[in-house]
């Protein structure tokens, strides 16, 4: 794309031509590479901007990291997207800008929603915003940020599902939820932060590519990174308010077992104790010979059973 004075005036020229714009200091240009072969990669990046090497190998290799590198003429910064739904985790797509005062170059191996609406809005010609590069990387960051408000509301729905089956689900889906639910929030927070710091430092007004009246708009972005991170931390004690709602919830599933057998232990005992005792049969057992022996042993037996129970019930154990 090539703008005049925040007007699109060509799109999709051809490499001669672009040349011949890029030398003319009146107009600013924007090439997006998306998922480019290394030919083209290598026509841009090196031949035609001929960016530093250490810059063109961290925009070429995939970071897990965001960064931002202050060159002569340019800055090199490294961020991330994130997508989520509720079947797959975080998808996190990693976008490369290369941020001079008449030009951006954007690489991006997969398609990105902030890199599309963008460049539509462009064509509308709407809120002046190719007026300049860093306007222009001012929109797109921005479009990222209003995507993470809507990570947060996946995430949002996903751990008020997970309150709400405590008590409905069995415990083995339920802590996988839990579990889950807790990796989307850490990785979330991984992302987050460190793009935090990047942008205060391009509304700190360090680096030169990005003009004095376009600080505020960074400032803005990094005001929202801090509030989305506030809404992580609180999602965060959410989530261990309810892993401890359920952890008491197994405590007393496995208290309750415990109490049965040991009830069922002790009602048992008597009826234990007698048996093992008659049931061995020595010769010199006088009570095996005798005729009332079965009746006494079986009344023993009840009564210390029902003596048990009773006891038992006094103390409100059943």
């Amino acid at each position: 794309m090539v703008f005049d004075n925040g007007r699109l005036v060509e799109e999709n020229m051809d490499v001669d031509a672009l040349r011949l714009i890029i030398a003319d200091k009146g107009l600013h240009v924007w090439i997006d590479l998306e998922n480019p072969t290394p030919e083209e990669s290598r026509l841009v990046l090196e031949d035609m901007f001929q960016f530093h090497p250490l810059a063109i190998e961290d925009c070429i290799q995939e970071s897990s990291l965001p960064k931002v590198d202050d060159y002569e003429d340019y800055v090199f910064l490294v961020m991330h997207a994130v997508s989520f739904n509720r079947q797959d985790l975080f998808s996190a797509i990693e976008c490369n800008l290369f941020i001079g005062r008449e030009f951006l170059v954007t690489y991006h191996v997969e398609p990105m929603r902030s890199i599309s609406v963008t460049m539509e809005k462009c064509r509308k010609m709407q809120m002046g915003i190719a007026k300049a590069p860093d306007r222009l990387v001012h929109a797109i960051l921005d479009m990222m940020v209003n995507n993470y408000n809507q990570v947060l509301d996946e995430l949002s729905l996903e751990l008020q599902e997970v309150e709400d089956n405590i008590f409905t689900v069995e415990e083995k889906d339920l802590m996988s939820s839990i579990l889950r639910a807790k990796r989307e929030l850490e990785t979330l927070s991984q992302t987050i932060r460190p793009q935090r710091d990047v942008i205060g430092r391009l509304g700190m007004g360090e680096l030169k590519v990005i003009r004095s009246p376009a600080l505020p708009y960074y400032r803005d972005i990094h005001g929202h990174l801090q509030k989305i991170d506030g809404q992580i931390s609180s999602y965060k004690e959410q989530l261990f308010l309810t892993m401890d709602v359920y952890l008491n919830k197994v405590a007393n599933k496995t208290n309750d077992i415990i109490r049965v057998l040991t009830i069922l232990t002790a009602v048992t005992t008597p009826i234990m104790i007698v048996g093992t005792w008659y049931g061995m049969n020595f010769d010199g057992m006088p009570e095996l010979h005798s005729r009332s022996g079965y009746f006494t042993a079986m009344v023993v037996t009840l009564v210390s059973t029902a003596g048990i129970i009773g006891w038992m019930k006094w103390k409100k154990y059943i």
